[in-house]
């Protein structure tokens, strides 16, 4: 049973920057697409950034492209969203999920089978 870690999170003033990690135990994901799904107060968990195995694939949510960056690290088991330019409306808590066996970057939530627990993200204005 894979387990996600994620760290990182914090409060940081707009047009700051963080960078969450995700830390895989219990199994390799070097095989795993890996993404970044985000849930503010009041709304529904949302796609942020996913990448595939290799890195060649990777897909983005419109309103992040040019400011986050997902990246991996397979001999760390290790997953990150490097975050520029932050927003107010970027404030959430911010999970990290694996999906099992698929060749591409994911963008749906019911795709991914393992879930960490979050790590909350605030920007203030």
């Amino acid at each position: 049973q894979v387990q996600l870690v994620e760290i990182g999170g914090g409060l940081v003033q707009a047009g700051g920057s963080l960078r969450l990690s995700c830390t895989a135990s219990g199994g390799s994901i070097s095989s795993c697409a890996m993404g970044w799904f985000r849930q503010a107060p009041g709304k529904e968990r949302e796609f942020v950034a996913g990448i595939n195995w290799s890195g060649s694939s990777i897909s983005y949510l419109d309103s992040v492209k040019g400011r986050f960056t997902i990246s991996r690290d397979n001999a760390k088991n290790t997953v990150y969203l490097q975050m520029s330019s932050l927003k107010p409306e970027d404030t959430a808590v911010y999970f990290c999920a694996a999906a099992l066996w698929k060749l591409r970057a994911v963008t749906t939530e019911r795709d991914y089978n393992y879930w960490g627990q979050g790590t909350q993200v605030t920007v203030s204005s």
